[in-house]
C-alpha cells in the first residue's frame, strides 16, 4: 500500500513541475525574446584606372633550334632595352613565359620537321595610362608581335573598396528595416557583420584581352587606349537586432 502511495506522489510532482514550466514559458514577455534579422548586400564604386599592365610576347622561327633561340633572345633584349629607355623601371619588367618547340609539316602522310619556334612572354607592370599607347607602338617596332592582354588598374583601389564596404553596410540596414517593418519591429544595433567579397591578386584588374598578332603595318599607327571605368565591388552579410515598435516608443 505504501508503494502505491509513493508512485502517486511522484506522478503528482512531475505534473506540478510541468505545469510550472509551461506557465513560466507562457508568461515570458514577448519583448524579452531575442529577435534578429540577417540580410546580405552588395554595392560597388566606379573609379577611373590610372595604371596598366601589358602581357605580350616575341615570337620567332628558325631552321634550327640554336638559331631560333638566338634570334628570339636578341629580339627580347631589344624590347627590354626599349622599355627601359622609355622610363619603365626594371622591376616592372618580368619574363613570365618561354618555350622552344619544333615545327612540323603535317600536310603529307608523314610529319616533316621544318624548323623551330621560340616564344618569350613579357609582363610589363605599373605603366601610367598616358604612356600605354606609345609603349605598345614602339614595342611592336622593337620585335613584339603578339599582344596577349592589357589590364587596367587603379592606385585608389583600397580607398574605393572601403567606400563600397560602407555603402554595402548602409544598404543592408535599409533592407533590414524594410523586412522588420512588415512585422511591426524596428532595427537596432549590428549583432554581427561578415565580409563576403572575394580577395585575389587580380582584385585591381579589369582585363581586356587583345589576343592579336601585331604586324609592321599596325605599328605605323599609334595605339588608342580607352580604359573606361573599373567597378570595385564589396559584399557583406549583416545581422541586426530587432525590437517591437511599441517597446522602443516607451
Amino acid at each position: 500500500m505504501k508503494k502505491g502511495i509513493t508512485v502517486l506522489l511522484f506522478c503528482a510532482l512531475l505534473t506540478l513541475t510541468a505545469c510550472q514550466q509551461e506557465g513560466t514559458a507562457e508568461n515570458t514577455p514577448e519583448e524579452d525574446i531575442d529577435r534578429s534579422v540577417t540580410v546580405n548586400s552588395t554595392e560597388q564604386v566606379s573609379v577611373v584606372p590610372d595604371i596598366a599592365e601589358i602581357v605580350y610576347s616575341i615570337q620567332t622561327q628558325g631552321s634550327d633550334a640554336q638559331t631560333c633561340q638566338e634570334e628570339n633572345s636578341a629580339a627580347s633584349d631589344q624590347v627590354v632595352a626599349l622599355l627601359k629607355q622609355l622610363g619603365v623601371a626594371e622591376n616592372s619588367i618580368r619574363t613570365t613565359g618561354y618555350y622552344l618547340n619544333p615545327v612540323y609539316d603535317w600536310s603529307g602522310s608523314m610529319q616533316v620537321l621544318t624548323g623551330y619556334e621560340a616564344v618569350t612572354t613579357l609582363t610589363i607592370s605599373d605603366l601610367p595610362m598616358d604612356q600605354v599607347g606609345e609603349i605598345l607602338t614602339q614595342s611592336v617596332d622593337a620585335g613584339v608581335n603578339n599582344i596577349q592582354s592589357i589590364s587596367y588598374l587603379s592606385s585608389e583601389y583600397d580607398q574605393a573598396y572601403q567606400e563600397a564596404l560602407s555603402l554595402a553596410v548602409a544598404a543592408a540596414r535599409t533592407k533590414a528595416e524594410a523586412l522588420a517593418q512588415t512585422e511591426g519591429y524596428t532595427v537596432g544595433e549590428i549583432l554581427s557583420v561578415q565580409e563576403t567579397s572575394g580577395y585575389s591578386e587580380a582584385r585591381y584588374n579589369d582585363t581586356a584581352l587583345a589576343q592579336s598578332t601585331m604586324t609592321a603595318a599596325a605599328a605605323e599607327e599609334s595605339v588608342s587606349i580607352m580604359p573606361g571605368e573599373l567597378d570595385i565591388e564589396a559584399s557583406v552579410v549583416v545581422e541586426f537586432s530587432m525590437q517591437a515598435q511599441e517597446t522602443q516608443e516607451n
